[in-house]
């Protein structure tokens, strides 16, 4: 089995395919780029599988995965996997897929989709966010946990909170690359690091054995994200606990997923780092602080004990934006440089004049040369070329006259 994807070189994945593989698993972008270098055929293809296919195609993934299709033999068997099943993708099915067979792993209620997982909803201040997540993760019997953001400032914000506090936590979002990703991923696997601060990119595909709380650190935009993030906890029948702060400002978006779900938590009670039915709730020892006991503090490895991979990557490693807090990277053009003051050549008639002026100098930002204080004599030199004019009457030469004398 080989995977494929971006971030990754090619010379790899190619040698590879050439060696052959049973099973390609990539990323759509990836699988055509193959496809194109004629390293990849599809073409004896017996078994397509859409993994996330709603993801897919909220991302715009529709016209590759048609062209991957196009390269597929029309006699095969295509599986379609996703924790939702709108209504796109119902008609995605019955487009591609022959005789489809609807098969639902739980109940057909959407509030169902994690009856393993015991939730918890918490109206929380923005401010006391960050004492109630100390806290949390300080419960009795919390193993690795998955905290999720809704940008990618706020992931690095919180991960460099919780290790300021004396945590093992690392970030992962669309800024890193991909070997970054990966070593931290790693490490969380690993169980070098006990949380693994994400944003939404971690919230579809991720399968990580042992998580048995997942936080909401900022409530999610939809439903479906809302199922995708908690479904992390609650695997293969084990229990998990779910814990969504929401914000006041957060409160009308939270109804509408509230009530989308069928969720019993229309009415949030107002919570705080200090509110005794938060630590009854979640098991957390009384007297517990925001900070870790120093010798409780990094317990594990931590991130820097898993090695940083070179694979040769074909993209960014860092991208160092700046500005407004959101996900996408800053699109504004870098200032441009100024330019540099360009000594002036003072012209007459076409022809240069030799030497400025002092002032001119001064003007220009240029140093007085050599012909510094000649341009009265040029213009002297300049009207002495010049014709004299005359005084003409009628076309004639006008006689000298003596001045009139001056009025009183």
């Amino acid at each position: 089995m080989l995977s494929v994807y971006g971030g990754r070189a090619y010379e790899p994945q190619i040698d590879a395919l050439r060696e052959g593989v049973d099973v390609v698993v990539g990323t759509p972008g990836r699988l055509l780029d193959l496809v194109k270098q004629k390293h990849l055929d599809l073409s004896h293809v017996a078994i397509l599988v859409l993994d996330e296919a709603d993801r897919m195609l909220d991302l715009g993934f529709l016209p590759d995965i048609e062209r991957i299709i196009d390269r597929i033999p029309a006699q095969r068997q295509t599986m379609m996997f996703s924790a939702t099943m709108p209504g796109e993708i119902v008609a995605l099915s019955r487009r591609y897929l022959t005789r489809p067979t609807n098969v639902r792993a739980e109940s057909h209620a959407e509030s169902d989709a994690t009856p393993q997982v015991v939730q918890h909803v918490f109206q929380a201040h923005q401010m006391d966010k960050p004492e109630m997540l100390a806290r949390l993760l300080q419960a009795e019997g919390r193993g690795l946990t998955m905290i999720f953001c809704q940008t990618k400032r706020a992931c690095d914000r919180v991960a460099a909170d919780l290790v300021q506090r004396g945590f093992d936590a690392a970030a992962v979002h669309g800024d890193l690359g991909q070997s970054q990703r990966e070593r931290a991923l790693r490490a969380f696997r690993n169980g070098k690091i006990g949380m693994l601060v994400a944003t939404d990119v971690a919230a579809r595909g991720l399968d990580v054995d042992d998580v048995t709380h997942v936080v909401n650190y900022e409530c999610p935009d939809s439903a479906d994200t809302y199922v995708h993030r908690i479904g992390r906890t609650g695997r293969a029948g084990k229990e998990g606990v779910a814990v969504t702060f929401v914000d006041w400002s957060d409160l009308t978006r939270w109804k509408l997923i509230n009530g989308t779900l069928d969720l019993p938590f229309a009415a949030l009670e107002e919570t705080y780092s200090t509110s005794p039915h938060f630590f009854a709730a979640l098991g957390i020892p009384e007297g517990t602080k925001g900070t870790l006991p120093k010798e409780h503090r990094h317990e594990r490895a931590g991130l820097d004990a898993e090695e940083l991979e070179d694979i040769g990557e074909t993209g960014k490693t860092r991208s160092n934006t700046r500005g407004r807090d959101r996900d996408r990277d800053d699109d504004r053009e870098p200032p441009r440089p100024r330019r540099r003051n360009r000594a002036r050549t003072r012209t007459r008639g076409g022809k240069p004049v030799e030497g400025v002026s002092a002032g001119q100098a001064a003007e220009t930002g240029d140093a007085p040369g050599e012909g510094a204080g000649t341009v009265a004599d040029a213009v002297a030199t300049e009207r002495k070329r010049s014709r004299p004019r005359r005084r003409t009457r009628a076309g004639k030469p006008a006689a000298d006259t003596t001045e009139a004398p001056q009025s009183a």
